[in-house]
């Protein structure tokens, strides 16, 4: 029997759709085409949807707002996993949630506060199994440092230092989202990359990396978006910018010095 393809859609961050603060309207939907790569590898138009935002404190609008958008695009349901209730599902209802849909999507907001949780509640454990049975696994922002050894993300209390924040390890790099709209995190990564054996897969807003068994390619949903992997190696410093391609590359090409 041959074993699941490992699936997953990192997005360095972007847009889809929620109300301006000024209530003004809402942002321009900006990911639609990356949004769309996650349908298609979830097998189309009977493919399920499973919205998880711990991330943003189990957001309703959050969710409301993604199920509009995930909708739109083709997917036959979305559901959502809200792990902060007062009464919170068992590790078995969990998984009977995560494993029962074709894809789970993982909203931005606090990757510390997020892994937490779901180290405590065996979420962990459970999107491993996901992983493994072929479920595609994807997200945006915290829902992107998510599926890598680690990433650097917003401390909580809403500060600008970031900190490292240890992810699930499932892509075997260190992350950064955002890259281009919060320049502060190309000189944080240079300093933070110093001893580091690993590289960084450095991803800007509407750009993401595509991961199928053990080949890699980058996918944008704007033109000007850019991808880079970044490393030290014999005291030099590497910021090397990844092509947006149709064809799939090995990814530990991408993964080794």
């Amino acid at each position: 029997m041959t074993p699941n393809l490992h699936k997953i859609v990192a997005i360095g961050g972007g847009e889809i759709g929620r109300p301006k603060e000024d209530g003004s309207g809402h942002y321009p939907v900006e990911t639609i085409s990356i949004d769309k790569e996650i349908l298609r590898l979830a097998n189309n138009k009977t493919a399920t949807l499973l919205f998880i935002p711990t991330a943003s404190n189990d957001s309703q609008s959050y969710y409301d707002m993604a199920k509009k958008h995930f909708l739109k695009i083709g997917f036959a349901s979305v559901n959502v996993l809200y792990l902060l209730d007062k009464s919170p599902l068992t590790k078995t209802q969990i998984k009977e949630t995560i494993l029962s849909h074709d894809a789970v999507y993982v909203g931005g907001g606090d990757t510390l506060r997020m892994m937490t949780v779901w180290r405590r509640m065996g979420v962990d454990e459970i999107l491993k199994t996901a992983l493994d049975k072929g479920i595609v696994l994807s997200g945006l922002s915290a829902g992107s440092i998510c599926w890598f050894n680690q990433g650097n993300s917003y401390s909580t209390g809403g500060s600008n230092k970031l900190i490292k924040v240890t992810g699930l390890g499932f892509i075997d790099a260190i992350h950064y989202p955002h890259y281009d709209v919060e320049p502060y995190r190309q000189s944080d990564i240079k300093k933070k990359m110093v001893n580091s054996t690993k590289v960084a897969i450095c991803l800007d807003n509407c750009v993401a990396i595509e991961v199928v068994g053990n080949k890699y390619r980058i996918i944008k949903s704007k033109s000007t978006a850019k991808a880079h992997r970044v490393y030290w190696k014999n005291s030099r410093y590497y910021v090397e910018e990844l092509e947006e391609s149709d064809l799939f590359r090995d990814i530990d090409s991408l993964l080794t010095k």
